[in-house]
């Protein structure tokens, strides 16, 4: 890789270190990273030098943190940060509104990027515009490396490891999690049901492989719960990976849904989706339900200790099923600030020990194995259960 060398005076910059997101991925970095050369940026020098002053409370080391300013509309100011990076992480968003110069600086200056975007617009223009020329520069763009698509993505791919399929393959997940969110995923959230589109993501060339997706609402005996589908970017990466991986083998399907054990919640839960939607149609409450939450704000240290999530996942292929899960803490910020660390750490890192797969690509196709080892060392839990065909 040699437009992204070891000579860059930072292995990782977070970008975004003053939002509540960034804040806990560089608290996380000051934790568990004491040997690297990092900085954290964004617009407020201020606040910037006030999170270097948490940091260094937590590791002295963390004093000499480097700190870049820079916005968002100011695309020499980008291109300058990620000139001095071999790896770009960034939590600023709604990214479909204030991502996509980030993303073009890190491409032109031969930088690798990750973020924690969920929105499949912003994702699917970015494989529009810089998937050919980060491919051809060997880069590695990874969108959806928080709880949009990381345990999804990863246990689907365990679970393919795991079984070496040689004929179709179908795998279902099952979520459930019990967390909060913080201002940022709100607005994001708001500006996309506000869009009234369904966007699909690009897959790569897969030519003789059939490649696709299931979503119907049933019940799932074996799990005692209603099955509900998400309607989450988290499926359409999955099937990305596939389409970028060839060991998914010939034909793929993968179903993602919600797990509810009562009706009541089911119906509950569809009618306040619907009404939030709705309500995001029109200026005037999209505003007011932008109040519930400001931006940079989100839930407490005491909130966060009390979520969790779980994804069980379930593979049949050849005669065999088998069974898997991946679990955490709180899902949308203390584990989605170690994952988004984690893959900025496995890019920065372990390059030698990364599949050769390069340009706009999943968590899966870019880092696979060594992002599975690095985040089950940090205390995720990756598990295949059974396997009633071995």
């Amino acid at each position: 890789m040699s437009e992204n060398s070891s000579a860059r005076e930072f292995d990782v910059v977070v970008y975004g270190a003053t939002g509540f997101t960034g804040r806990l991925v560089a608290e996380y970095l000051a934790r568990n990273a004491p040997t690297l050369r990092w900085a954290i940026a964004g617009r407020s020098a201020s606040k910037l030098e006030a999170v270097r002053r948490a940091v260094a409370d937590i590791d002295p080391r963390c004093a000499s943190v480097g700190l870049i300013v820079a916005s968002t509309d100011d695309r020499g100011a980008l291109d300058a940060m990620a000139a001095r990076a071999r790896v770009l992480l960034t939590t600023v968003g709604p990214f479909a509104r204030l991502g996509h110069d980030t993303v073009a600086a890190c491409v032109d200056a031969g930088t690798d990027y990750v973020d924690i975007t969920g929105e499949p617009d912003f994702v699917s223009d970015t494989i529009q515009r810089h998937h050919l020329r980060a491919a051809e520069r060997g880069l590695r763009v990874v969108n959806c490396c928080g709880f949009d698509s990381v345990p999804h993505d990863l246990g689907a791919y365990m679970l393919v490891r795991h079984l070496a399929p040689e004929g179709p393959l179908e795998i279902d997940a099952f979520v459930r999690s019990s967390a909060s969110f913080s201002g940022g995923t709100w607005h994001s959230a708001l500006e996309y049901m506000a869009k009234r589109q369904a966007v699909r993501l690009p897959l790569a060339p897969h030519a003789g492989r059939a490649i696709k997706t299931r979503a119907k609402l049933h019940r799932e005996a074996e799990l005692h719960a209603w099955a509900a589908p998400l309607p989450t970017i988290d499926p359409q990466i999955v099937l990305r990976s596939a389409s970028l991986l060839p060991a998914y083998g010939p034909s793929f399907t993968y179903g993602h849904f919600a797990q509810v054990r009562a009706a009541s919640t089911l119906v509950a839960g569809a009618v306040g989706i619907g009404a939030v939607a709705l309500l995001a149609q029109f200026g005037p409450t999209r505003a007011l339900l932008g109040r519930i939450r400001g931006s940079g704000e989100g839930p407490s240290a005491e909130e966060r200790a009390r979520a969790w999530f779980t994804v069980t996942l379930r593979a049949r292929s050849g005669g065999r099923a088998v069974m898997g899960r991946v679990s955490g803490r709180d899902p949308g910020y203390d584990e989605t600030a170690k994952m988004l660390a984690e893959s900025a750490l496995c890019l920065a890192l372990d390059r030698d020990a990364l599949p050769a797969v390069y340009g706009v690509v999943t968590p899966a196709a870019a880092m696979g194995d060594a992002l599975l080892a690095r985040l089950r060392r940090a205390g995720m839990r990756f598990e295949v259960l059974s396997d009633s065909g071995a």
